[in-house]
Parts: structure tokens; C-alpha cells; sequence
């Protein structure tokens, strides 16, 4: 079994385990740190919306199939964002199937437009009879927003109300509700410090970690509900069953996200750095910090905060109050709660470690001996054992049924 198995192991059955929601105020710190800084940076910077929101000019220049290709678009980016006109310098530059090349810009006065128009005409060969030009509005992108808005909204009631009718517990709801907020706000302030624009397919990207994030929220939480439903059988408080939980479900969560990870990144990359400006980086870009502040949250942030949200339940209080008596048991009387064996409760039968508390083995001149199937050690007796009227008599053996009743 491979050092990685082991531990997944160890942290799903106990063995060992990282105290998550014990240390739940180191996590609210960072995620406060991290928080405020894409709140300074979204206020400072702000967004860079795309001319999908802020409207703008397109040129549509037609050229021969074998024209039409990528590498004429970067270099067609390159030149419209050479003419030093501050409102073209980031361009999206794009084909349009086999016939044309589109060029989009942010608005443009006459003389700038017609600076972009030379250029592209340089740059692609083309006559002026092969360039189209037309305006962009910034209805069709304020539409996108406002229908974003609204799904996100219908996104987060429906997200109370499943988690609510499937756990029965509001405060997961609310526990949720503040991981997929905290991931929203790390992303948007990415897009803010990082310059990059938001388009469409940003609200897109923003709309997929949701559901992403939950995903996994949601994961953790049925763990959780499963540790916590016999708390009294368990012998734990709800705070070590939930802290059990995440430790059940970190590997899987660790491998879930490096694994959705991997393919965004390879886009992110490819969009950002081969492809230049477009819409695949503003999805990559929404997706990748999306996936891994879901991932974070729902391990640092939602099951520590709801720990913190139910501590003051009486029933809570009453698991913490006999875990308590349970700890003072046992420091009174280390046998406590030991198995017939003489292991403590909880060990593997085929662990070879030596137990330390186990029942110490007599000594010699010692007459006391363990009790059979107690696990602990008879005081000294106060008199010696004297033989009794019944040690002579013939005890009674166990015959098969045939031989019963005959001398």
C-alpha cells in the first residue's frame, strides 16, 4: 500500500488526524486576509468589463480560406494594438468560419477608427471593399448581466431549500450560503486585480463554480450528518465527529480538485498565453480560482463554521458535557472502557504495537491475576483461601446423550 493510501486511511479511521475545526479562527483569519484583498482590489481597480457590457466597434475584413487562420489573427491583434490608441490596445481579434476575420474593439472616434481600418488593411492585404464596419451596444451584455443576476439568485434559494428539506438543518444551509459567497468574492477580485475583461463567458465561469463548490460542500456535510447522528454511541462531541468527517473526506476532496484542476489549468494557459485575449482565458480564468477556493471552503470554512454555529445547541452542549465525564472516567481508571481482550477500545485485533495501557502482567509473588474477559486486576485478597467442604466431591461431567443415565 503506497505511502498516500496509508494515510487516507489513517485520517479516515482515526489514526491520525488534522484539526481543522479546532483551529477554525486561523482559518477565518485567512480567509478574511484574502477576502479583503480582492474587496481593495475590486474597489481600486474595479472590473474591466468586455465591450459585450460597455458596447464598442467590430470589423469584419473577408479574406480567402487559406488566409483565415490563427497565426493571421495574433498577428492582426498585434498590429490594431500597435497604433497606440489606448482603446484598441486590447483587442479581440477572432475567425469567423472560413470566410473573415472579426476585430473588436472598445468605442472609437471617426479619426481613431480610421487608424484600426489602416491597419488592418496593412496588415491583412486586403482592398477597402473587403472591411465591413458596424457598432456594438452595451444592451446585449447589460441583458446578460441582469439574467445572470437573477439566475444566481434563483441559484442560491433553491440551494437553501435543497440543503435545508435534505439535511433538516438550517445552519447548513447558512454555512453553505457564506462558502459559495466567499469563493464568488476571491474570484471577482482575481478578475479585478489580474485585469483581465468580463465577458460572458466570465458570468459563465462564475455560475459553474457554484454548483462546483456545493458539490463538494455538500459531500462534506453528508459526512458530517452521518458522524453526528449517534453522537452518544460514538462517544464524541459534534465537534470531533465533524472534524472526523473532513478528515474522511480530505483525500477525496484533494483529488477531486486536482484532477479538475489539471484540464482548466491547460486551458487557462493555452487561452492567457498561446491564444492572447478571448473568451476561453475569461472562463479558464473564472473556472480555475472558482474550483480551488471551492475546495478550500469547503474544508477550512463551511464545516468549522457550522461547528461554531451549532456549540450552542443543548444537545451539543450534552455531548461535550459526557465526553467531559467520559475523560475523567478514564484518567481515574485507565482499565475503563477496555475490551475482553484487554486492548482499548478501538484497536485493530491484528495491531502487533504493544498496547501501553494494557493490564500490567503479574509479578512474581504476586497473587493477583487479571479477571477473565474484565480487562482489570482484583485487589489482594484479606485472608488466605481456605479449602472448602465441596473440593472432595465428584463435579458433574458432560456425556453425549447416548451415554446419559448409565454407570
Amino acid at each position: 500500500m503506497g505511502r498516500l493510501s496509508r494515510l487516507g486511511n489513517e485520517l479516515y479511521n482515526g489514526g491520525r488526524s488534522i484539526d481543522f475545526v479546532g483551529r477554525r479562527w486561523l482559518w477565518y483569519a485567512v480567509s478574511t486576509g484574502i477576502v479583503a484583498v480582492a474587496v481593495i482590489g475590486l474597489s481600486v481597480r474595479g472590473l474591466d468589463y468586455g465591450i459585450e457590457f460597455t458596447g464598442g466597434a467590430e470589423y469584419r475584413v473577408t479574406l480567402p480560406a487559406d488566409q483565415v487562420s490563427q497565426g493571421e489573427a495574433d498577428d492582426l491583434r498585434a498590429a490594431v494594438a500597435a497604433t497606440g490608441i489606448d482603446d484598441a490596445s486590447s483587442p479581440v481579434v477572432t475567425t469567423s468560419g472560413t470566410e473573415a476575420i472579426l476585430v473588436q474593439t472598445r468605442p472609437l472616434t471617426t479619426a481613431e477608427s480610421e487608424t484600426v481600418v489602416t491597419a488592418i488593411l496593412d496588415q491583412t492585404g486586403a482592398g477597402p471593399d473587403s472591411l465591413s464596419q458596424s457598432e456594438l451596444g452595451a444592451s446585449w451584455g447589460q441583458e446578460i448581466a441582469q439574467r445572470a443576476l437573477l439566475g444566481l439568485v434563483v441559484f442560491l434559494v433553491l440551494v437553501v431549500l435543497f440543503i435545508w428539506a435534505y439535511f433538516r438543518q438550517w445552519k447548513m444551509s447558512v454555512a453553505a450560503i457564506v462558502a459559495l459567497a466567499h469563493d464568488v468574492v476571491i474570484t471577482i477580485g482575481v478578475y479585478a486585480l489580474s485585469g483581465f475583461e468580463v465577458s460572458p463567458a466570465t458570468v459563465t465561469g462564475l455560475l459553474t463554480i457554484l454548483g462546483f463548490s456545493l458539490y463538494d460542500t455538500v459531500v462534506v456535510f453528508d459526512k458530517v450528518r452521518e458522524n453526528t447522528t449517534a453522537m452518544r454511541q460514538s462517544r464524541m462531541t459534534y465537534a470531533e465527529a465533524a472534524n472526523l468527517a473532513v478528515n474522511q473526506t480530505l483525500v477525496r476532496s484533494i483529488n477531486t480538485s486536482v484532477v479538475a484542476l489539471l484540464p482548466v489549468g491547460a486551458i487557462l494557459y493555452v487561452g492567457a498565453a498561446q491564444l492572447g485575449s478571448g473568451n476561453l482565458k475569461d472562463l479558464a480564468l473564472a473556472l480555475f480560482v472558482g474550483m480551488a477556493a471551492g475546495a478550500y471552503s469547503s474544508i477550512f470554512i463551511a464545516t468549522p463554521l457550522l461547528v461554531h454555529m451549532k456549540s450552542g445547541e443543548d444537545s451539543v452542549k450534552l455531548a461535550e458535557k459526557r465526553a467531559r465525564s467520559r475523560r475523567r472516567a478514564v484518567a481515574a481508571d485507565p482499565y475503563a472502557g477496555r475490551t475482553p481482550s484487554g486492548r482499548a477500545a478501538g484497536r485493530a485485533a491484528d495491531d502487533d504495537e504493544p498496547d501501553p495501557a494494557a493490564a500490567p502482567a503479574p509479578v512474581a509473588g504476586d497473587q493477583r491475576s487479571p479477571v477473565a474477559g474484565k480487562g482489570r486486576v482484583p485487589p489482594r485478597p484479606h485472608s488466605e483461601v481456605t479449602p472448602s467442604g465441596a473440593s472432595g466431591r465428584n463435579q458433574p461431567s458432560r456425556r453425549p446423550r447416548s451415554q446419559r443415565g448409565k454407570r
